[in-house]
């Protein structure tokens, strides 16, 4: 058994470990990032830490619209920094056992950021694995463009 924060986009819904999340705040301004990922729109401050925001409706291939007032930044951890996750919405958090889950590779072996899936009555949820978020090359550039903005 394990606790999810679920994160909503549009009608997508998208589950991450509760292990990986630190907080949840309002959207606040982000200031943009020069050089970084093409996902990566800008930075947050939170709490004195400079934190790259990811924008997930890019990631998942949603349509773009601007951040509004009402849109969450999920404040989690990989394995190699903090990042801010721009969300619609958080739903809450639920607790998921192996049977609700589907495995990524029965459904598509190759799915790079997607553990598995849960079934329920309403819809999928996709269980989203943030230490693979990040391509190589993603991850190289925002780490360039970190180094960048700290040195300015």
């Amino acid at each position: 058994m394990a606790d999810y924060a679920v994160l909503c986009f549009d009608e997508l819904r998208v589950a991450l470990p509760l292990s990986f999340v630190e907080r949840v705040v309002r959207a606040v301004y982000l200031t943009p990032l020069p050089d970084a990922p093409e996902i990566v729109p800008g930075v947050v401050n939170v709490g004195g830490r400079i934190i790259p925001a990811i924008n997930m409706r890019r990631r998942f291939r949603l349509p773009e619209r601007d951040i509004a007032l009402t849109d969450q930044l999920v404040i989690a951890h990989t394995r190699q920094r903090p990042v801010a996750l721009v969300a619609d919405a958080v739903d809450g958090i639920f607790e998921y056992t192996e049977p609700d889950i589907v495995g990524a590779e029965t459904i598509l072996p190759g799915l790079e950021y997607i553990d598995g899936v849960v079934k329920l009555g309403d819809g999928l949820i996709l269980i989203h694995n943030l230490d693979r978020f990040l391509s190589l090359e993603e991850a190289t550039s925002l780490d360039c463009a970190m180094a960048m903005s700290e040195s300015v």
